[in-house]
């Protein structure tokens, strides 16, 4: 059975959790293909909110097994953490994760990199988490990362390696003017955490070539959005990964003919975390509003997000470059009390009018959106059966300007807030 894919098609935080949640219900196997614990994907269930960095979302459901695959760069202590989490909300995951060994491992000192080199850049930084994902993505293509793999060397071997690599790493810290990581105690706490992580690590590829020959359900989960993705994002204020679906296929070391369905995740708004252009930004009251009401803070920093208009030239041009198939619209419920609303149709650059964001940044910094604005519904999505009808209005614009369907409408936090337009339905309970 050939897999499927959720993207996030903004600028990440679009609420790809709620819906990888969603279609979990379905899959026997949940994999997130990269980035590391710089993401955060939130789930609500019946009150109790679970906070995930690393763990794919899928995990709440008993019949998942959930992959943490080679494009990932994992954070073994962070991982730890998220693992103590899942025990104290007792959920039994024994058997249930399993780490590639392809995976890179976010070491101690690329934290300290990571702050140490934003800090650096000033007035223009990039606005990362300080997870230190950059540097370890540097030592990936440079060949001189750590990987998963490695905690599975006999202990002498792996103290070594990992001792070896923070003194190297001491002496490029040194030269950017930051302190050291202390040797023994970094070594001491990642032999301590091999042994916990060692049991969950193998070669997933492998299971999912097995699982996909077997007929099984597979569903792969991106991390970030498709515009922070470190090709096709608004370069240089993009992650360090692949998070558009090509990214999936590498990531997850999936072959292309192993996906045939892939859901873009949109915000019925836009919002952005971090600095970088964002057409259509409201600095004003509109902008507090959708914040406000949104509740539009990182899962995994805090920071407040940067909110604005629904942006379908962002959004045709992750369309397109996703093969998107089908479309989950999420926060539906934002806009409730917003008598008029805006959708930017276009770009206006100089004279010229543009439907795709363009590669150019200096070209993106001088685009100014073009609006049509929309007369809101006034009411709760979320109260009735069915959508008011200006809201079904909306909904029927966004697939117009984006030529595609939409089959999921989510609002609100909570699991059950799901429209299934495809089977007609609200879901009266999602069996675990």
């Amino acid at each position: 059975m050939p897999a499927t894919l959720v993207i996030g098609c903004q600028w990440g935080d679009e609420g790809k959790a709620k819906i990888v949640d969603y279609l979990a219900r379905d899959a026997e196997y949940v994999v997130r293909f990269q980035g590391g614990a710089n993401a955060g994907h939130t789930v609500v269930v019946d009150g109790t909110r679970f906070a995930f960095h690393l763990v794919p979302a899928g995990i709440l459901y008993p019949h998942a097994t959930c992959i943490l695959a080679g494009g990932m760069v994992i954070d073994p202590l962070a991982l730890s953490s998220e693992l103590d989490m899942l025990t104290e909300k007792r959920v039994d995951f024994q058997g249930r994760i399993l780490i590639s060994e392809q995976a890179h491992v976010v070491m101690p000192y690329h934290i300290r990199m990571d702050r140490g080199m934003e800090a650096r850049r000033g007035a223009s930084s990039i606005g990362t988490t300080g997870r230190g994902i950059t540097p370890a993505y540097m030592d990936k293509v440079g060949r001189r990362g750590v990987r998963m793999g490695d905690f599975l060397r006999p202990r002498a071997s792996f103290e070594k390696l990992i001792a070896d690599r923070v003194r190297e790493n001491n002496r490029a810290m040194k030269a950017l003017g930051l302190p050291a990581v202390p040797v023994a105690d970094t070594v001491h706490a990642l032999s301590e955490v091999a042994r916990k992580i060692a049991p969950f690590i193998t070669d997933t590829r492998l299971v999912l070539w097995s699982a996909l020959d077997r007929n099984k359900r597979v569903l792969c989960e991106g991390a970030q959005g498709t515009l922070l993705d470190v090709d096709h994002g608004t370069y240089p204020y993009v992650t360090s990964s692949s998070s558009s679906a090509g990214g999936a296929v590498t990531g997850a070391g999936l072959p292309p003919s192993a996906i045939d369905r892939v859901v873009g995740i949109y915000k019925a708004y836009c919002t952005r975390v971090g600095n970088g252009p964002f057409p259509t930004e409201e600095k004003g009251k509109t902008g507090d509003l959708l914040r406000k009401i949104g509740n539009e803070y990182g899962t995994t920093t805090g920071r407040p997000r940067r909110c604005g208009w629904f942006d379908a030239v962002a959004g045709r041009t992750a369309a397109r470059l996703n093969g998107i198939t089908e479309i989950a619209l999420t926060k539906l419920d934002v806009l409730d009390p917003f008598s008029a609303i805006k959708v930017c149709t276009g770009y206006r650059s100089g004279k010229k009018r543009l439907h795709t964001v363009p590669i150019s940044l200096e070209t993106l910094t001088r685009c100014r959106p073009e609006y049509e604005e929309r007369e809101g519904w006034n009411r709760s999505v979320a109260r009735d059966t069915e959508l008011p009808d200006k809201a079904e209005a909306y909904v029927a614009r966004i697939e117009s300007l984006l030529d595609c369907r939409v089959s999921l409408i989510s609002m609100g936090p909570e699991r059950l807030a799901v429209i299934d337009r495809t089977h007609k339905r609200r879901p009266a309970t999602i069996s675990p």
